[in-house]
């Protein structure tokens, strides 16, 4: 090991997870502490003081590279690479959004085949299917509940539109390399029949296969046929068959779930913070209001004139005398009508700077449960709040663990929920399971 590194847990870490987002790093670690393992998660990479103390079966590295410039997401994944691999992970994640979520410059291709040529490896599948939350892809086309990508409302994402549900088409205009397909007839004829497949596909010069799954049986067939691949990527549903896999093999205990997911009470005041302007979260924010909750939109206009948005938001949330919601949620409309105003980044910006700052203010107002929408929001928000490490507790919604932070100078209980995730209830689910700790 180099000079001047941490030195290693005690226990080696089995399977290391580098996440382009915030909420899909508590997406895949809510699955994998579903199956047993135990889990942490790093906001970034660790610093020397967090990364001695880990003792963890995995290690999930949250990145905010879903929409930075292709060479930065690829640079900061490769570190994170780096670093599990310094710490003896056996196995590389690379875990994206269940909707591929993409810019038209990347960056999934892009990383993972960075991510692939680092570790020597010649093949990697790429199944962001999630069956559990409606994900599923068939004969290469990634459907959302029952509609493709493309119909669904992600078309409308404002930072990355999805407008074609053809994964092999979207993933090839990310790489360079050969992408095929592995169809949903192969993984029905089992673990064996897909190990034939990829030595096939690996044989005609594919480099990476989109692989269908239309179920959770089907990520688990993935899961066993893809044990000694060294990097993996996909959304946290493949992450289904990973656990089996090291068990077989003699290096996981069967731990009991409920055990792996206790987390610690943290008391204090709470409140819900909303950017996604997905159709999951429209409706939750219209829940919250049809049950006369208080609620506070904030404006990008109102923020790029320079008015005192967040003192605004602050004083709301000090008079309100209970949970209140302050979003930035609103419809496609009215998302395309600031982009053209403001322009996409700097709209972006704006809202994610503001809520960061609210979140800081309500910290120091003595708030310590935070409920987040949105994985730019979410992203914002932990950075602002200086979340170094989140331990991973039991699921709210699927996609959406309860999590508290540890190495900080505050406790805090959060849940951060990918934009598309969660029932119309799920605030005040989330609220009811942050206080049970």
């Amino acid at each position: 090991m180099a000079a001047g590194t941490a030195t290693p847990p005690a226990h080696r870490p089995l399977l290391g997870c580098i996440a382009d987002d915030f909420t899909g790093a508590t997406d895949l670690a809510n699955m994998l502490v579903r199956s047993g393992m135990r889990t942490v998660q790093s906001i970034g990479i660790p610093g020397p003081e967090l990364a001695a103390g880990l003792n963890a079966d995995v290690i999930v590295i949250a990145l905010k590279s879903r929409t930075t410039p292709a060479a930065e997401a690829v640079a900061e994944s490769l570190a994170a690479l780096a670093w599990l691999r310094e710490r003896g992970c056996e196995q590389i994640f690379f875990k994206y959004c269940s909707t591929f979520d993409s810019t038209p410059a990347g960056n999934i291709g892009q990383v993972s085949e960075a991510l692939l040529g680092a570790l020597h490896g010649d093949f990697t599948i790429a199944c962001p299917a999630f069956p559990e939350n409606g994900r599923t892809i068939f004969r290469g086309h990634l459907f959302v509940q029952d509609v493709p990508l493309n119909e669904s409302g992600m078309q409308n994402h404002p930072l990355t539109p999805m407008t074609d549900a053809n994964l092999v088409r979207v993933l090839q205009s990310q790489t360079a390399m050969k992408v095929g397909l592995l169809r949903y007839d192969t993984l029905a004829q089992g673990a064996d029949a897909v190990r034939a497949r990829i030595a096939a596909l690996r044989a005609d010069g594919v480099g990476m296969a989109i692989a269908d799954a239309l179920s959770d049986a089907d990520l688990i067939t993935l899961g066993e046929a893809c044990a000694d691949l060294p990097l993996l990527t996909g959304g946290s549903g493949l992450a289904l068959g990973l656990p089996e896999n090291f068990r077989r093999a003699g290096k996981l205990a069967r731990n009991d779930a409920a055990d792996v997911a206790e987390l610690p009470a943290v008391s204090g005041a709470e409140a819900v913070l909303a950017g996604s302007a997905s159709v999951a979260t429209n409706g939750q924010v219209a829940a919250w209001r049809e049950a006369g909750r208080p609620a506070l939109r904030i404006d990008p206009l109102a923020l790029a004139a320079g008015d005192p948005v967040v003192a605004q938001a602050l004083a709301f949330a000090r008079d309100a005398g209970e949970t209140v919601l302050i979003y930035a949620t609103s419809s496609p409309e009215e998302v395309r009508a600031v982009q053209a105003q403001l322009g996409v980044e700097r709209a972006g910006t704006l809202v994610e700077q503001a809520l960061g700052e609210i979140a800081v203010g309500l910290r120091e107002a003595g708030v310590r449960r935070f409920v987040v929408a949105g994985g730019e929001t979410s992203g914002a928000v932990v950075q602002a709040l200086d979340v170094r490490m989140l331990q991973i507790g039991a699921q709210i919604d699927p996609g959406v663990p309860a999590t508290v932070s540890s190495g900080g100078a505050h406790t805090l209980a959060l849940a951060l929920k990918s934009g598309n995730f969660g029932g119309r209830d799920f605030f005040a689910k989330a609220l009811t399971q942050l206080a049970r700790g």
